[in-house]
């Protein structure tokens, strides 16, 4: 085993690294404030925003991941520089990089699957307390912010974590669309050094001691906030 190589290759690995938690952090973020939207469209929405949601999940999670990131990719992609004055605005350097296409993909997937267990939780909320929020006047609104959603968070919160686990371990996918993620960097040091697992156990330690941390984390958030059944 040989690990002189770290030396050389550290400042990529860095890099690597960050742009493995940049993905996960945009797409865990963003795609959970999508996910409630498309989670209550569900649960109390009309018709047709109902149908939409549920189509919406359906199609997302009944497709590989890797194949709408390429299909956003190669497919969207190729179409971007057909807009006219695209090229000479602000928003290019952004839209040309495989990274934004991830970072979209990870998000839309992400939102499908989270809005799944979040329909769940939303009606496992006990109709007491909803109808107790009522009784005192509350609005739709604040019932939602007070009552409703944050209790159906903390229901779902062991299953929320479990999904942010599989979602770093979706990252490495962005390989494929020219990202320099962590687990490129490997793929580089394989390809400069002939060294085949050595890049790889560190790529190992690197998922294992952040999905720790996660695991951490969410059980941290799980104790302040004890359930009430």
């Amino acid at each position: 085993m040989r690990f002189d190589w770290i030396a050389k290759y550290w400042p990529l690995l860095i890099d690597g690294a960050i742009q493995t938690v940049s993905l996960l952090a945009i797409s865990v973020s963003v795609g959970f404030v999508l996910a409630i939207g498309l989670a209550f469209a569900q649960v109390s929405g009309g018709l047709i925003s109902r149908n939409l949601s549920r189509a919406y999940c359906t199609f997302l999670r009944g497709t590989p991941l890797l194949i709408q990131l390429w299909l956003l990719y190669y497919g969207v992609g190729s179409l971007l520089p057909l807009v006219p004055g695209l090229r000479q605005s602000f928003l290019w350097p952004i839209l040309r990089e495989g990274f934004f296409f991830a970072a979209v993909s990870f998000t839309l997937n992400f939102a499908a699957y989270q809005a799944v267990i979040l329909r769940g939780a939303l009606l496992s909320v006990p109709k007491g307390e909803l109808e107790a929020g009522r009784a005192v006047g509350m609005s739709p609104f604040t019932l939602v912010r007070r009552i409703w959603l944050p209790r159906a968070i903390r229901i779902a919160l062991p299953t929320i974590a479990g999904e942010v686990v599989l979602q770093l371990k979706s990252t490495p996918l962005a390989f494929t669309v020219t990202v320099m993620d962590l687990y490129a960097v490997a793929y580089k040091v394989r390809q400069d050094t002939l060294l085949v697992y050595e890049p790889l156990i560190v790529v190992t330690l690197f998922y294992v001691s952040l999905t720790a941390v996660i695991a951490r984390s969410f059980k941290f958030v799980e104790a302040q906030v004890p359930i009430r059944r």
